[in-house]
């Protein structure tokens, strides 16, 4: 087992960052939430935490507040940190930007400075596939090596956050950190501990699954005339639990220098039409599905070369059936129909 370490997770009340606080309180490791619940949840980080068999300290806080931040840090005596904290709705970034940019990006660079006052010098960050943009078709799947030009100032501002990352790297050579650039994340933890809970939810899975609870009388499929086997858009889907384990892989392996950049996914693809079809199987459901034009901006096809951290790091995705990432989240959809009721 690797050494225990004290860890911050960033966005730990979210429904990535609670799935990482549980793995994280698993293998050991005594770990530390910062979030300031604007949408994530209090029950998360604890149902997170019994699940993994231990406790988690909830630190209700705003990465924007530096001083916060610093004090959170020397407090636990916090080694390494998990950075999850966004906001991650691409059209409400595309209305209100400024927003994005103070919280993803000056919040990242709050608690860069924070960090380093600290003297804490190892960080994974939450990355997006949206800092590649719109590539074409002939880019599929999408390597490390594709330019990144985003297209909308959600995947400008983590961008940005990766930007500052290497330029503080460069500048202090003891300073380590991974940027993952995930796809579309699906599942929940089998047990049903924990699960998605977002207002608004606009997650394909989470919305044919809500359908399924009658909280949504029909689901919208933007365009079935795409070049795809159905028609309609692929996407590379991974399950959250690998998502998490792929993070916990890169800290473990990161040492003074590092600078890693690593698309997550598990390589092949998903038409919107075979979510819907699996939510179907899974539930026993009839999912109307209503087919409108195409949405501004939507390529046929998105996914991931996830053989670069295979390559270097021997990690790869394990849950690679949709049916199974479905119902791993029906569970916590068909038990928790009103999410954490906070």
């Amino acid at each position: 087992m690797p050494t225990p370490l004290n860890i911050l997770v960033t966005g730990g009340a979210g429904y990535i960052g609670s799935h990482c606080v549980k793995r994280l309180v698993a293998d050991g490791h005594t770990v530390t939430v910062l979030d300031n619940l604007g949408r994530g949840h209090r029950a998360a980080v604890d149902a997170a935490a019994e699940a993994g068999g231990g406790k988690a300290t909830l630190e209700v806080a705003d990465l924007r507040d530096t001083d916060a931040v610093e004090a959170v840090l020397r407090k636990h005596a916090v080694q390494a940190v998990i950075h999850f904290a966004a906001l991650a709705y691409v059209g409400e970034s595309v209305h209100d930007p400024l927003r994005y940019y103070d919280n993803n990006t000056a919040g990242s660079v709050s608690l860069l400075t924070a960090m380093d006052r600290a003297g804490v010098r190892r960080i994974v960050f939450s990355s997006t596939c949206a800092t590649y943009g719109e590539p074409t078709q002939d880019q599929m799947p999408i390597t490390e090596r594709l330019t990144q030009q985003p297209i909308n100032p959600y995947g400008w501002s983590k961008l940005m956050t990766e930007r500052a990352l290497i330029d503080y790297g460069n500048a202090h050579s003891d300073f380590a950190f991974a940027a993952l650039r995930y796809f579309n994340v699906a599942g929940s933890d089998p047990g049903a501990h924990i699960g998605e809970d977002h207002e608004p939810e606009t997650h394909i899975i989470p919305v044919v699954l809500n359908c399924a609870l009658g909280k949504v009388e029909k689901i919208s499929i933007f365009g079935d005339d795409y070049d795809t086997p159905d028609g309609t858009c692929i996407r590379d889907y991974i399950h959250v639990e690998d998502l998490v384990d792929a993070h916990v892989t890169v800290l473990g392996a990161l040492g003074d220098g590092d600078q890693r950049f690593y698309n997550l996914g598990t390589g092949n693809g998903t038409t919107v039409m075979q979510i819907v079809e699996a939510g179907r199987k899974v539930t026993g459901h009839p999912i109307p599905a209503e087919v409108g034009p195409r949405r501004a901006g939507d390529p046929p096809a998105l996914f991931a070369d996830p053989s670069k951290i295979k390559d270097e790091l021997g990690w790869f995705a394990k849950r690679t059936d949709i049916t199974e990432m479905v119902a791993d989240a029906w569970r916590w959809f068909e038990a928790n129909p009103d999410g954490y009721g906070d």
